[in-house]
């Protein structure tokens, strides 16, 4: 097995993990679009990823296989609230009240709904890509889709957010 074996391997991993919160918290902000969903779908990442560090393989990319569980946990989730309920009706619902008295906050808040009016695979490849800075492979490894899908979702994704605030 080529997972993290040994304890100080194991407190390693953890210590870069959690340097990786905030961008972990960024991505699941995206996913969610709630601060408080957010930070519970990262706690149960890292709980995830704690108790799977055996699985790990040394010399990957830690930050694409957490990004992994992150998003793999969101959409489980996600299709348990479906079947349960349309809970999810009211994120899509949801806009962002922008503070009129500071000027970049209202622009920053004006590209979060205009990213949120993507269709979720294209806004999601446009915040792995575009904001969390990942290469379109590392980004692909996350979706599960070949590289050239996320190429073209991006590219799309690009075309529409242009489009949309023309």
């Amino acid at each position: 097995m080529n997972g993290v074996a040994d304890q100080g391997s194991r407190l390693e991993l953890q210590r870069e993990i959690g340097a990786l919160l905030p961008e972990l918290r960024g991505f699941a902000r995206f996913l969610a679009r709630d601060r408080v969903a957010a930070d519970d779908l990262v706690q149960d990442t890292v709980v995830r990823a704690f108790n799977a560090v055996d699985q790990f393989q040394a010399g990957t990319n830690l930050k694409a296989w957490l990004f992994t569980i992150l998003r793999n946990h969101f959409y489980e989730q996600l299709r348990r609230a479906r079947r349960e309920t349309a809970v999810m009706s009211a994120f899509a619902e949801t806009e962002i009240a922008p503070q009129p008295s500071q000027h970049a906050r209202s622009e920053l808040a004006d590209l979060q709904v205009l990213i949120f009016r993507l269709p979720p695979l294209l806004r999601e490849a446009l915040i792995l890509v575009g904001a969390q800075g990942l290469s379109h492979e590392e980004a692909a490894a996350i979706c599960a889709v070949p590289v050239g899908t996320m190429k073209a979702r991006l590219s799309r994704a690009r075309a529409q957010l242009a489009d949309l605030s023309a």
